[in-house]
């Protein structure tokens, strides 16, 4: 940890946030929770972040077992970055401390900010309440943007799929904007439908159980 800030504490905590407590490195970790990126993707995605700084943040999730380089195939400069499992343990803090951040989200936010469908992707991850699971096994697809992923419950756990789904029960279709405004309650569900932004289809049963889950009903 030579020359990278060391809180010194013999604590959980503080061993974590040696880690990923510098600026910008939840937010690449959200990044590549959507999807494995390349380098200059995750540049694109982190507007301001700057080549060296991502390399530096980069270098210190690798040194730490939470990121992996993956040859890219026909490229044999390129590299693919992706989570380890260890660096896929992040998912549920992340989308956790997301859904806590959500509530401080206003209109003002929202004047002159990036927004990004892996965003949404992200926003919808938050959402779901793992204590409304439905209590029978379905497939939820989301359009956010021009991202595709869905939520899968099996067994009582659920999965996070990208691409589209085969089978889906529901199929829910919107901008990242409308998604991460619903997520925040700045727009119900109801008055997103009613305005166009938002569609949903299938057996209104199974819409039932997946805005349940998502803590909309």
């Amino acid at each position: 940890m030579a020359g990278k800030r060391d809180y010194g504490q013999f604590c959980g905590l503080a061993a974590g946030l040696n880690i990923i407590g510098e600026r910008w490195t939840l937010l690449l970790v959200r990044e590549l929770l959507v999807s494995a990126l390349r380098f200059n993707e995750l540049l694109d995605n982190l507007p301001g972040i700057g080549p060296n700084l991502l390399a530096e943040r980069l270098k210190t999730l690798a040194e730490h077992g939470l990121v992996e380089q993956l040859p890219v195939p026909g490229d044999g400069r390129a590299k693919l970055y992706r989570l380890t499992e260890r660096g896929q343990q992040l998912r549920g803090p992340v989308l956790g401390l997301a859904r806590w951040g959500m509530q401080f989200l206003s209109a003002g936010d929202r004047d002159g900010a990036e927004v990004r469908a892996e965003w949404g992707i992200i926003a919808v991850q938050a959402m779901v309440d793992a204590e409304r699971l439905p209590g029978v096994d379905e497939t939820y697809e989301f359009r956010v943007g021009d991202e595709t992923f869905a939520v899968t419950v099996k067994g009582g756990a659920v999965r996070f799929v990208p691409g589209p789904a085969a089978g889906s029960e529901v199929v829910v279709t919107s901008d990242p904007d409308t998604f991460i405004q619903i997520g925040a309650g700045m727009v119900s569900p109801f008055d997103a439908l009613a305005a166009g932004q938002i569609k949903v289809e299938g057996p209104a049963a199974a819409i039932r159980r997946c805005t349940r889950m998502l803590g909309l009903s």
